[in-house]
């Protein structure tokens, strides 16, 4: 490993394993630290020294940039820079999102916002710009990892604009804050302006669903009369299509839940415009090309023939299942039968499942699955595939934020500490109200003898308790724990040199590859039965009943395949080349729709106004496909593997050559290495897409289905 400085600069080296070792002798000895292990963070004011700090070491190291050394400590110094505002934000970005102290949460968004001002700086700074430009120019001789991070960190200035003409930089620069300032209104605004629906008479709303809605009066001549109102946010709208019997219900909320807040619609039209003017002084021809050409696709060129023929494949399946749903929901009304609506879809599909399947008691399923045997059946998981093992720690006084968080170490019998994850599980008020990977610092290597360990949170909203083995999850929720544990082991096996590659900092599309990889397990029996037991008699679960749940899951998989084929058509379209002035958003949606999927759109919805991952993924929604597409085909190929009694170490070796390499590699790289590892040809990206759909449309449907869409896209592709 070169060294980091020469002689002239050692203070600066040796002030950064400083601070890195103190944040390890904190989580290892149990001595008062501050929030994450951090010593600045004790209290909520601690962030503004952690962000002064952090702006005065990165300023040292720019100095030392501009004294233009060699292209190993120019690339160093950089990762350095990254590593040191990363930590800042990621942690704020933690602490923002959970913290139950106020006062925290503040400090946490002032902390962001001047450290992304900061950034903005060093995004313009022509010395490290000229800096990053010549150390790759001479750094043919570093290692692969070094040569890339050069190039890379050039790539990103030149996204930014650096390379531009002062009065086009400065235009990239004010269309980079309207798009920030509209990310946030669009946000917002969804807060703001939920919804509602007033519904009259009470006696419209089944007991079962009050929970859920809250009484209210009129007067009627002479009578008060009770209702309820309904708010129509994302939650609340999902129970009410699945649980109420009332149509007219359904379609008062779903038509309320898909109309707000109306002002997103121009907001959305403003937002497009101004990516679209950005890469078009970028040299784009849309933002969507500006944004996948960065990514393993490439080009949109590759991506919508991918969203186009899924599409194709999957349209016949998904139309026999709307076909089936509409006969179900005639059967039950009879001659009073109104044909099928968007509304119907859950509550339906809901009841039907229930019907073939007998899963409607959920609460049988969940028997098998208290929260604290599936933390303890993903320990026996990755000690089986990786031969590492998680040891419970206590957080040293002062590193937590809530008494119910736990603390992990992951360790290896060879390698040592891995890294730490922080297990955040049960919902409050004022919490990020999903489930999520945080990552707080990455690994990478800091001396020839230490590396800095990585350190993760793992975020769920499980029903609150002191005592885990009475909290019980439904499947969907064990599957969404794998999912997000799979994010987390990506971090914490990484052990890329530089942290700008470690763990899911990675290429967009290939980011959800291994936590989608990892959500099978969920689903083999093989696995579950290995800590699936009920919580009072202690038996497995049992095999029929997975294979039901298995059978429930794929009964209307089409359905769920298509509406995720064109979320990511509405994104890459909205995105894609656009006469402007755009048209209407909904317009585009609603012709969209009729296109590619079985469902029509209901008039003067505005579905779009609330779909924000068009703000986070824009033109990158296809990505949770190609995630999905890659696991499936990688499980198909390992799952012909003799099981036996271990966990497909095939699997695990290969899980590990990606943790470990983090985003070092490119994109396609390290997918033409994971599909030849599953024997997989690699002859061209667009035959590395067939086999993909083909896998996933095998695991989703059946053979039949299988082999006539292969046929009919080997005949088209070929």
């Amino acid at each position: 490993m070169l060294s980091l400085f020469n002689r002239a600069v050692s203070q600066l080296r040796f002030k950064r394993l400083k601070w890195i070792r103190s944040f390890r002798t904190s989580a290892q000895t149990g001595e008062p630290t501050g929030l994450y292990g951090f010593h600045h963070l004790k209290t909520p004011k601690g962030f503004q020294r952690f962000v002064d700090d952090a702006i005065e070491r990165s300023r040292e190291l720019v100095t030392f940039i501009s004294t233009m050394p060699s292209a190993a400590e120019i690339i160093r110094a950089m990762d350095e820079i990254s590593n040191t505002v990363c930590s800042v934000i990621d942690s704020a970005e933690l602490c923002r999102n959970t913290h139950p102290n106020r006062e925290f949460v503040e400090e946490a968004n002032k902390a962001r916002m001047r450290v992304n001002e900061y950034l903005h700086d060093l995004n313009t700074n022509h010395i490290l710009y000229d800096a990053v430009k010549k150390a790759e120019r001479e750094g043919h001789t570093l290692p692969e990892e070094a040569q890339k991070a050069a190039r890379n960190l050039r790539l990103d200035f030149e996204r930014g604009g650096i390379h531009l003409y002062t009065e086009k930089l400065d235009r990239v620069n004010q269309l980079n804050i309207e798009i920030s300032q509209l990310c946030v209104e669009f946000n917002e605004n969804i807060a703001e302006d939920p919804g509602f629906v007033d519904i009259y008479p009470s006696s419209r709303i089944s007991k079962h669903l009050h929970y859920l809605v809250k009484p209210i009066y009129r007067s009627r001549e002479t009578i008060k009369e009770k209702g309820f109102r309904i708010s129509t946010d994302p939650q609340t709208l999902a129970s009410i299509m699945q649980l109420s019997s009332d149509e007219e219900v359904r379609k008062m909320v779903y038509k309320k839940g898909h109309s707000v807040p109306i002002a997103n619609v121009g907001v959305l039209q403003r937002l497009i415009t101004a990516r679209h003017g950005l890469a078009q002084i970028m040299g784009c021809r849309s933002y969507a090309e500006f944004i996948v050409k960065s990514n393993m696709a490439s080009s949109p060129t590759v991506v919508m023939p991918f969203l186009s023929d899924m599409s194709k494949m999957v349209r016949v399946k998904a139309d026999e299942e709307f076909k089936a749903i509409r006969k179900f929901k005639r059967e039950e009304y009879g001659k009073s039968f109104e044909d099928l609506k968007p509304w119907d879809e859950a509550y339906y599909t809901s009841k039907m499942k229930s019907s073939a399947f007998n899963n409607d008691h959920m609460q049988v399923i969940a028997s098998y699955f208290p929260l604290s045997q599936c933390i303890e059946g993903l320990k026996v998981l990755v000690q089986s595939l990786f031969g590492a093992t998680f040891h419970s720690i206590p957080p040293a006084p002062g590193e937590s934020w809530d008494p119910q968080v736990l603390k992990l170490a992951l360790r290896h019998p060879e390698e040592g500490d891995l890294g730490y994850l922080y297990l955040d599980l049960y919902s409050r008020k004022g919490k990020y109200p999903g489930f999520a990977h945080f990552a707080i610092k990455g690994g990478c290597r800091i001396s020839e003898t230490e590396y800095q360990l990585p350190v993760v949170a793992l975020v769920c909203n499980f029903p609150g308790s002191s005592n885990p083995s009475t909290v019980r999850l439904n499947h969907w929720e064990v599957e969404t724990l794998f999912h997000e544990f799979g994010h987390a082991l990506h971090s914490l096996l990484s052990r890329t040199d530089y942290q700008h590659f470690s763990g899911t900092r990675v290429v967009q599309d290939f980011a959800e590859v291994p936590s989608n990889l990892f959500e099978y397990y969920a689903w083999d029996y093989r696995v579950l039965k290995t800590f699936a037991k009920h919580y009072s008699t202690g038996e497995e679960i049992p095999e029929k009943l997975v294979e039901s749940m298995k059978s429930a899951k794929k009964m209307f998989a089409a359905t769920d395949l298509q509406r995720q084929i064109f979320y990511a058509l509405v994104d890459l379209t909205l995105f894609g080349e656009q006469p402007f002035p755009l048209r209407d958003t909904s317009s585009i949606i609603a012709e969209l729709m009729r296109e590619y999927t079985s469902w029509e759109h209901v008039e003067g919805t505005h579905w779009e106004a609330r779909f924000s991952h068009l703000l986070n993924y824009g033109a990158g929604y296809y990505s949770y496909l190609y995630a999905k597409c890659f696991a499936s085909t990688i499980w198909k190929k390992l799952e012909l593997c003799k099981f036996a009694t271990q966990l497909c170490k095939s699997i695990a070796t290969m899980l590990y050559n990606i943790t470990k390499g983090g985003g070092s590699k490119d994109g396609t790289e390290v997918s033409a290495a994971l599909l030849q590892v599953c024997c997989v040809k690699w002859n061209h990206f667009l035959k590395l897409q067939l086999n993909c759909m083909k896998s996933v449309l095998f695991l989703f449907y059946n053979s039949e289905i299988y082999s006539h869409s292969c046929t009919f896209f080997y005949q088209k592709l070929l």
